[in-house]
C-alpha cells in the first residue's frame, strides 16, 4: 500500500481492479493469477502433530512457541523431550544427587548452582 499521485490514480485503480483481488481470509491484495496458490499455501487447514487444527501459515509459530509437543531441553541433564513432559521430568531429574567434591555431601542436582555459596 503506497501513496499514488493524483494524476495516476485512475490508471492505478483500473490496473488494480483488473489484476488484483482481496483475499477473503486475510484481506491482503493478491494478484488474481496467484490467488488460488495463496489460499492453498497460506489458508489451507492443517493438523499439527498435537492434533490442533490451524491455517498453514500459523503452523510454524505454533510449533515453536505453543505446541505442547515442541522440543524442550531439561535444565539439569540437557536431554530433549516434549514440552508437556518437561516439568515432570525436571522434578525427577533435579531430585537426583551428586557428591560435592568440596564437602563430600550428596547434593540434589537442582541445588548444585547455589551449593558453592554454602559449601563448607
Amino acid at each position: 500500500k503506497k501513496d499514488i499521485p493524483a494524476a495516476n490514480f485512475i490508471i492505478h485503480e483500473i490496473h488494480c481492479s483488473r489484476n488484483l483481488d482481496v483475499c477473503r481470509y486475510c484481506g491482503d491484495s493478491i494478484p488474481r493469477s496467484e490467488m488460488k496458490n495463496h489460499i492453498e499455501s497460506e489458508h489451507v487447514q492443517v493438523t499439527c502433530k498435537c492434533r490442533m487444527k490451524m491455517e498453514n501459515h500459523l503452523l510454524k509459530d505454533h510449533e515453536v512457541s505453543v505446541c505442547p509437543l515442541r522440543p524442550a531441553l531439561c535444565q539439569y541433564c540437557d536431554i530433549q523431550l516434549p514440552f508437556n513432559k518437561l516439568q515432570d521430568h525436571e522434578v525427577y531429574c533435579g531430585a537426583r544427587t551428586e557428591t560435592c567434591g568440596g564437602c563430600g555431601h550428596n547434593i540434589m542436582v537442582k541445588d548444585l548452582k547455589e551449593h558453592p555459596q554454602v559449601c563448607g
